[in-house]
């Protein structure tokens, strides 16, 4: 019997729960996959069937003691199925009920993500004149506007893009 003990679910689609492909590997035949809740054997139902059906393909059974589901019967195998599907018909009301929120809230004139560090025009060709000038250093110029390197130079390629469109027109 192997086992997975998994701290916290899986975190993205394609990610693999730390541990599993090293459990999956030490697996043989009328072996038993031990996982603690069925979320830790993989984010979506497709990747937990494709698991849990490789399992079986090599004569390994599954478990997952919180939910009572021991695919080495054929009652379990129902249950981890529909446990399954009910698991990502949830997952995918959670997303619509994110985005639904999201939508509200950008109707209402909200913006999701980090404020942005330069928001007056004055400050972005203050940051454009300080760097073309060649006299102030990067790190200068960072530190007086409290913004890291990647910041300047992201405003510094906006400002660019923004002149080129304007002579363009």
């Amino acid at each position: 019997m192997v086992g997975i003990s998994s701290p916290t679910p899986v975190a993205a689609p394609q990610a693999e729960p730390k541990g599993l492909a090293e459990a999956l590997s030490f697996l043989r035949p009328s072996d038993t996959l031990v996982v603690w809740r069925l979320d830790r054997l993989g984010h979506s139902l497709r990747h937990m069937i494709e698991t849990v059906n490789s399992l079986h393909a090599r004569g390994v059974g599954f478990k997952s003691p919180t939910e009572q589901i021991d695919t080495t019967r054929p009652s379990g195998t129902l249950i981890f199925h529909v446990f399954g599907a009910l698991a990502e018909f949830e997952h995918n009301l959670i997303r619509e009920r994110i985005q639904a929120g999201l939508q509200a809230a950008r109707a209402r004139g909200r913006r999701g993500g980090r404020p942005r560090l330069l928001t007056s025009a004055r400050k972005v060709a203050l940051v454009r004149t300080l760097y073309m000038d060649k006299r102030t250093t990067v790190a200068a110029i960072c530190q007086i506007l409290h913004i890291s390197r990647a910041t300047l130079y992201r405003y510094l390629r906006r400002a660019s893009r923004s002149r080129r469109q304007v002579i363009e027109r």
